[in-house]
This record gives structure tokens, C-alpha cells and sequence, in this order.
């Protein structure tokens, strides 16, 4: 079962480069650009369907489906992948004529929304990043669900039974929460066989290629002045939750807010409070004379 399509909003695909990115839209006024994580089957509004209303009662909200899924071309580049995604969000902000938007980002696509702020800091007004990926605070071994995530696609290949032990046991606190009709949607996203000859969240294919996902070391990060709010569930088994610490130490205009009882998946388990949150600090750092 597909989450269901709010009232008044369209989707298209827009060309980016030599993509084409597939994107939903609903909402006036000042653009937020909402990424989504990259777990298997993963999909703009499988991701933020308990959000995108919500947000869109005061912002032009703006869903896509990142490069390797949904209905975006697939591929991405293994040798960058940050860059590459923060490439073709930036592309598609050139498309839609917008110069600057708040970006909201969800794991993977936290990395990507702080990568695009790095790279060209005037495009992003301010940024909320949820449990965001490449924040490396042990220089360890990854988290028993990141290794469950990098490792859908190796071995004996995707099932079913992998997915849904990474989304209960590992994505969310409390997995009898998640029904089996999102589950299933999700398996059968990941099983595109487009995706599967190229997954796009795989383990690096180099060891330069690891660092460049690892914004701690990135000398731009303490020098970043992008308003940023972090949100994170205390139970996160996929990203760290002492990620949120680093960053806001590191961030000099970072605000930082943990979530107890919550996994990696803080916009679906805590809807409400994320609305709400992420509304005041979006609100907040919208220039006046562009605020609905």
C-alpha cells in the first residue's frame, strides 16, 4: 500500500543534468526541500507522508525522489556520494528557478542537505537534520543497523525478511508500530531491478571515498553559518545519537534536540512534535518579506 497523495498535490519529473528527478509539490510560499533517507525502497513521501501536509500549511514544500530511488533515475556516484546528491538537489533548486531554500534532510538525505550548505552555503536558508548520516563521533566500527542497511543488498540479496528485521528491530523504537502494507511497498521498491544493479546506498568503494562521507572531518563544518536545528531519537540504532553533540559543538549556529523513546525515523514516530518543531525554526529563519 502506497501512503496516500494529499489533496492539491502534483508531482512531475523534472530533468537535472542527465537525470530526471521525480517530484512531488504542495503548498505556497517560501520553498522547503525535503530529502529523504536511504534505507531500501525508500521514497520521498513514503518518508514524509505524516509531514508534508503540515509543513505545507505554511511552505512551498517540495518532495523529490533522490537519484537511485523512487521514480528518479538510478545510479549514483560511489566515489562521492554526498556530493553527487548534493549536486543534483542543488540542479534541481536551478530547475524550478528557486535560489535559496530551507532544506530539511532525514539520514541520507541529512548528509545531503549539509553537504549542500558546505558546497554553496548562500542556496540554503536553514537546515533540519534528522539522525543525518557521514557524523562520525567513534572512528568505530558502523552501528549494528548500519551494517544491517549496507549489507541488504549483499550476501543471499534482498528479501522481505531482511526489510522488515532492519525496520522494526533496527529503524524505529517500537516496530509493531509500522504496518506490514509499508513494509511490503517498501520490498517491492527495493527490488527494482534497476536498483538492485546498482544500489544506491552501498559501502564505500575506497577509503578516500569514506572520508569524503565523513563530515567531522571537514574543516568547513565549524565554519558553516547556516542555521541549523538537529533532531534525534535517543534510540537511534542506525546513526549515533552523540551525532548531535558534535554537531552543535562543531556548528556555531546549530540548536540541538533529542527525542526519547525514538529511533532513527524522528519526522514518522514523533509526527506531531516534529511539525511543530520544524515549522517554528523554519518560520523563524525565513527572510520577512518572503514569510506567508
Amino acid at each position: 500500500m502506497k501512503p496516500s497523495v494529499p489533496e492539491g498535490m502534483t508531482s512531475r519529473h523534472v530533468t537535472v543534468g542527465r537525470r530526471q528527478i521525480y517530484l512531488s509539490e504542495l503548498g505556497q510560499g517560501y520553498p522547503v526541500l525535503m530529502l529523504h533517507g536511504g534505507g531500501p525502497g525508500a521514497s520521498g513521501l513514503s518518508n514524509y507522508h505524516r509531514n508534508v501536509e503540515a509543513l505545507a500549511q505554511h511552505f512551498r514544500v517540495l518532495v523529490p525522489d533522490m537519484p537511485g530511488y523512487g521514480q528518479s533515475s538510478k545510479g549514483v556516484n560511489r566515489s562521492d556520494p554526498f556530493g553527487d546528491l548534493a549536486e543534483s538537489m542543488l540542479g534541481l533548486l536551478d530547475a524550478l528557478k528557486i535560489d535559496a531554500a530551507h532544506v530539511v534532510g532525514n539520514s541520507y538525505g541529512g548528509g545531503c542537505g549539509l553537504r549542500m550548505a558546505l558546497d554553496q552555503p548562500r542556496r540554503v536558508s536553514a537546515l533540519v537534520l534528522m539522525g543525518p548520516g557521514g557524523i562520525n563521533t567513534t572512528r568505530g566500527v558502523p552501528t549494528a543497523g548500519l551494517k544491517q542497511l549496507l549489507s541488504y543488498y549483499e550476501g543471499s540479496g534482498p528479501s522481505i525478511e531482511k526489510l522488515r528485521t532492519f525496520i522494526r528491530e533496527y529503524l524505529v523504537a517500537d516496530g509493531s508500530q509500522v504496518p506490514e502494507s509499508t513494509i511490503e511497498a517498501r520490498f517491492q521498491a527495493s527490488i527494482d531491478p534497476e536498483v538492485i544493479a546498482a544500489p544506491p546506498l552501498r559501502r564505500p568503494n575506497s577509503l578516500k571515498a569514506a572520508l569524503r562521507m565523513d563530515f567531522t572531518r571537514d574543516k568547513r563544518l565549524s565554519r558553516c553559518q547556516t542555521p541549523t536545528l538537529v533532531l534525534w531519537g535517543t534510540r537511534d540504532k542506525v546513526n549515533r545519537p552523540s551525532g548531535g553533540a558534535t554537531l552543535q559543538k562543531r556548528m556555531p549556529h546549530c540548536d540541538l534536540y533529542l527525542f526519547a523513546n525514538t529511533g532513527h525515523w524522528v519526522q514518522w514516530e514523533r509526527a506531531e512534535e516534529f511539525n511543530a518543531t520544524t515549522t517554528g525554526f523554519l518560520t523563524r529563519h525565513t527572510p520577512d518579506a518572503l514569510r506567508r
